[in-house]
């Protein structure tokens, strides 16, 4: 047989660690190229990553939830082909090499994937291409249409000497397994000595048996749910077929689980189920890990705080007119499709005010002492997860039109909340929104995303009595929808006369939307 070793990729964007958070494959699973064989969360995202090669795994080198360099060996796969036992599928980088991601295997065992199944840059020839086989090449978190891993039938064997004295099972006559393994392992008594047949099935039990392969049986959404509330499934009675641990199983272990509570994905403190589960077993105190997105975050956010001089104007705008140009655009056949809200209208109005304020859209190279002027923008929309902060920013937006920027928002929205927002998304920007209005907030003095000149909170729009002046001059009071807009901005290239004057063209566009055709 050849053992083929799959080192975990290089994600790109200098990160050189990430965790891995579900496994989708076990030992003795049948793999075929391609196929998602686990999750990983970097700093930035969560990524599905494809096995480059066919076979049967032997054996899994890390446990979810452990942080593993770039380079190093998760998975090794049995290929059945004989021949070197140490062959190693490369770590490429992401978005440098997708062509390294997958190691060519015989066309007699591998078969080709189709150009059609590949995201559509790979199927242009914009990124990676085909290899010598004929078999597309991806990119990390991509791949052909998936498989899913077809689990190995298991055969029924005794339990050899040195796993029993490896579990804690004497091999005698007597009464074989001791009482408290009796009730970890749920094993039962045998007369005839050793572990019981149902038991060897639904323990998994292989000739070469090692005590870090002994695990429970239970599905990926089954032990993510076990990771979510801090149960331990080797801990879980399983009542599933075959021994399998079942959702209420997990639950039920929950409730009686008397220990600190980890909340919703890797610790999120305002989940309920984190809170409650605490309050109910009396916790007084819960410990948060901080990595992966949130480590993230939070780095960025006090390298922006303690770097750039930050500077907080605000602005209240009558944005009536924005929202009777919302309701008609919902209504038009051209907009069918999208989703149309008063956010839509403010990003392509800040695309617009940077034409005549073209210094805010600039960042500043220390370096070289320099400030840095961009003649395009990458509209950053930041959006909160349950795994922290993320901005993926919508690239050119300023070349866009009305209908494509609100279908590049749209699908920049759902990939963020799904946590599967890619590294390349979230760099480059130059520009940042941030809809504090989405939770009744009025105003805010928003932080810098790293790197550059300005962000913009939305506050949200409500109706509020406003002046009102008519042609002749006369002023009354009514009921109108009313915003504020709050502007942060880096005093070091962006003084405060040009932060007003940005600030203020915004403000004009969403108070009269027509002032769109005079200065697009």
């Amino acid at each position: 047989m050849a053992l083929r070793k799959f080192n975990l990729p290089d994600p790109g964007e200098g990160l050189t660690e990430a965790e891995l958070v579900t496994w989708h494959v076990a030992v003795g699973d049948t793999v075929r190229v391609n196929d998602i064989v686990v999750e990983v969360e970097t700093a930035k995202s969560l990524v599905e990553l494809p096995v480059p090669f066919a076979g049967t795994v032997t054996s899994l080198h890390a446990a979810e939830g452990d942080t593993v360099e770039v380079g190093t060996t998760i998975i090794t796969v049995d290929d059945g082909l004989g021949g070197s036992s140490d062959a190693v599928a490369p770590a490429p980088a992401a978005a440098a090499a997708p062509a390294a991601a997958a190691a060519p295997a015989p066309a007699a065992t591998t078969p080709a994937a189709s150009s059609a199944d590949a995201p559509p840059e790979i199927a242009e020839g914009l990124i990676g291409g085909t290899t010598s086989t004929g078999r597309t090449a991806v990119l990390v978190g991509y791949g052909v249409k998936q498989t899913e891993a077809k689990r190995r039938p298991r055969t029924t064997r005794a339990v050899p000497e040195s796993t029993n004295r490896s579990l804690g099972v004497q091999p005698d006559r007597t009464p074989s397994v001791p009482e408290s393994t009796n009730r970890s392992l749920q094993v039962h008594p045998d007369p005839a000595g050793g572990v019981p047949e149902s038991t060897t099935r639904s323990l998994g039990v292989q000739d070469t048996l090692t005590p870090e392969q002994v695990r429970a049986l239970a599905k990926p959404p089954v032990r993510k749910l076990a990771k979510d509330l801090g149960v331990d499934l080797g801990t879980v009675t399983p009542t599933g077929a075959g021994g399998t641990v079942t959702r209420a199983d997990v639950e039920a272990a929950a409730a009686g689980v008397a220990t600190r509570f980890i909340g919703y994905a890797d610790g999120d403190a305002n989940d309920v189920t984190t809170r409650a589960g605490a309050e109910r077993e009396g916790v007084r105190e819960v410990r948060l890990p901080v990595k992966g997105v949130r480590k993230m975050m939070a780095q960025a956010m006090v390298a922006s705080a303690f770097t750039a001089p930050h500077v907080t104007e605000w602005v209240t705008v009558d944005v009536s007119a924005t929202m009777d140009l919302v309701e008609r655009l919902r209504k038009d056949k051209e907009f069918r499709d999208v989703k149309v809200t008063p956010l839509l209208v403010l990003a392509k109005a800040m695309c617009l005010a940077v034409r005549r304020n073209p210094g805010v859209n600039a960042t500043w190279d220390e370096a070289a002492q320099e400030i840095v002027l961009k003649h395009y923008v990458n509209l950053g929309i930041a959006a909160a997860t349950p795994r922290g902060l993320v901005v993926p920013n919508v690239k050119d937006a300023e070349r866009m039109s009305l209908r494509e920027l609100a279908e590049a928002i749209g699908a920049l929205t759902a990939t963020a909340r799904e946590g599967r927002t890619q590294p390349a998304d979230m760099s480059g920007g130059t520009l940042t929104i941030t809809n504090v209005g989405v939770f009744g907030v009025d105003a805010g003095t928003p932080i810098l995303n790293s790197g550059e000149a300005a962000i913009l909170a939305f506050g949200t729009v409500a109706r509020r009595p406003w002046v009102v002046t008519a042609s002749d001059g006369t002023e009354t009071i009514e009921p109108r929808w009313v915003t504020t807009l709050a502007l942060s901005f880096d005093h070091r290239l962006v003084d405060g006369a040009l932060g007003s004057r940005y600030l203020a063209d915004v403000a004009a566009i969403l108070a009269d939307p027509s002032r769109a055709l005079v200065w697009g």
